[in-house]
């Protein structure tokens, strides 16, 4: 577990895909369970240490994700990202250009539960809620493109799911149409940044979580990327 950011109310990791951040049905050990014994070991806590979820990545995304240290910051995240208060940023490598190369794309998006997938459409459709995301084309290779993504809404499968829509599935998702899975069984999705003021100190933060190990998504010797 990589920790990226932390004092005395938040914490932020360098989530890997495949980690699951909240226990689910697998019963696997999530992050936040992870971070409670970290915590506790690394502060000789004698009771439990207090880790509170503010948000979710999916299983095969990697990147990074904030947790609450404290109820009061908890609280108050929980809030700042219901109101989208937080600027998310996330990297996408993708097989087939964009459309354009910057825009925003508004979709229509209903959850299948028993799929564990959402489908997004153009114009409303019962029990379906507006979903808003705005995308750059920030780099390129003779084979994949490279967008970077700032989301407005948070649907479920949302950045997977509009993709998707328009002819643009993530590298290795094979759930929304790519056609290979990748090796280490994640998608090329990554978390790349949060940027908030911090609900306690009223600061402004920005948390950035590094490239996982051998990930060539936005590696200048694999990418021409505009700064």
């Amino acid at each position: 577990m990589e920790i990226i950011y932390e004092d005395n109310h938040i914490i932020a990791v360098s989530k890997a895909c495949g980690e699951i951040v909240q226990g689910d049905k697998t019963g696997d050990t999530p992050l936040s369970e992870q971070l409670k014994e970290w915590l506790k070991e690394k502060y000789q806590k004698p009771g439990n240490a207090f880790v509170g979820v503010t948000h979710r990545l999916d299983r095969p995304v990697s990147g990074a994700i904030l947790f609450a240290k404290t109820s009061k910051a908890l609280s108050r995240l929980n809030d700042m990202f219901r109101f989208g208060q937080v600027k998310k940023t996330y990297w996408a490598m993708v097989k087939n250009p964009p459309p354009q190369e910057e825009g925003q794309l508004i979709h229509w998006i209903s959850r299948n539960e028993l799929q564990n997938k959402s489908y997004s459409y153009d114009e409303e459709r019962p029990h379906s809620k507006q979903a808003v995301l705005s995308y750059k084309l920030i780099g390129r290779t003779d084979a994949y493109y490279l967008l970077e993504i700032h989301p407005q809404t948070g649907r479920h499968h949302q950045i997977r799911s509009q993709l998707a829509k328009i002819g643009c599935p993530i590298k290795g998702d094979l759930k929304y149409g790519a056609k290979r899975s990748n090796p280490d069984g994640g998608i090329s999705l990554h978390a790349h940044s949060l940027e908030f003021v911090h609900p306690i100190s009223q600061t402004a933060v920005r948390i950035v979580a590094p490239l996982p190990p051998g990930y060539a998504l936005g590696q200048k010797d694999a990418y021409e990327i505009d700064e």
